[in-house]
């Protein structure tokens, strides 16, 4: 981690400041973070590998946010600015083991992140591995429909530090029953997919926080135009449905976070690979970073494709 000032001289008034309000990546919940980055699984998530097939993902993120808003939508801290790049590689394989009707699917993914904060109390740089996510679910396909359930587990940001001002992920254990579907009639020229979760935080061993749970919605509405080329909508909706607790007492008013995020998405299908562009602005924010973010993603299938 790098300091532009000396840490010492702005702690004071950054601790000032972190006393009313939370200071970090924002994507409410503690700091108002998530272990999840909502947004990121738009483009055909009901679909899995078919049996003995394996996928491998990278995906690309920049996001930057202007604001940093209450629970009434007002800002905090006039002169925020946050920006953060990251890069998150996920390996899917299907086990090819029937279960329950359908296939047992495995994925792992895992990202690094560089985050830089612009605010009056100083400037700040870190870098470093994020929440890890490992999944297991199973997997259906029927015609044109395809779907799966499964469970979500996520892991601790290993570099977390509870008196840095800027950390990357959130420093404790989460799980999440989740699920999606894409209806792909047409051999795929039209696409409607959605992704639900619905994440269970832990307490932050270091600071007795523990965040509120998280309902977290993705979707996306695509259609070819020419060729290989799709266009369409994405976007997510999130929503904190329970209150932020830290020493067993409800934080602040409960610090529940909520915004509303949609943009374009293209998708462009070279041989058995897929490039996607997409953009999402956030609206009816709460308690959380205001911004905009920007993705470029890669998708291609490993060993036996069908």
């Amino acid at each position: 981690m790098r300091f532009s000032r000396n840490p010492k001289r702005v702690y004071g008034t950054a601790a000032i400041l972190l006393a009313v309000i939370p200071i970090t990546v924002a994507h409410a919940t503690e700091s108002g973070v998530s272990v999840y980055p909502n947004g990121v699984e738009t483009v055909m998530p009901g679909a899995m590998p078919g049996p003995g097939g394996s996928l491998l993902e990278q995906f690309n993120n920049f996001y930057q946010a202007n604001g940093l808003v209450d629970g009434n939508g007002h800002n905090l801290v006039p002169g925020f600015h946050l920006r953060v790049a990251a890069v998150a590689a996920k390996f899917v394989h299907n086990w090819g083991v029937h279960v329950f009707g359908g296939t047992l699917v495995s994925t792992a993914a895992a990202p690094f992140l560089y985050e830089h904060l612009n605010a009056p109390f100083g400037e700040y740089d870190k870098s470093g591995l994020g929440n890890s996510d490992i999944e297991t679910l199973v997997a259906y396909g029927k015609g044109p429909w395809h779907w799966w359930y499964g469970v979500d587990g996520y892991l601790p940001g290993p570099q977390y530090n509870k008196n840095d001002i800027l950390n990357i992920g959130q420093h404790n254990f989460a799980t999440a029953p989740a699920g999606a579907i894409s209806y792909l009639p047409k051999h795929g020229q039209t696409e409607i997919s959605s992704r639900f979760q619905y994440i269970v935080n832990f307490t932050n061993p270091a600071n007795q926080y523990r965040s509120g749970h998280e309902f977290i919605w993705e979707y996306a509405a695509m259609r070819n135009v020419v060729g290989k080329l799709a266009v369409g909508v994405n976007g997510d909706y999130y929503k904190q449905t329970t209150d932020d607790f830290q020493n067993g007492v409800i934080f602040r008013d409960g610090n529940r976070g909520r915004t509303l995020g949609i943009g374009p998405q293209i998708r462009y299908h070279l041989g058995h690979a897929a490039l996607i562009l997409k953009y999402q602005r956030e609206m009816l924010v709460e308690n959380r970073a205001v911004g905009n973010s920007f993705w470029f993603q890669f998708g291609m299938p490993v060993g036996r494709h069908e």
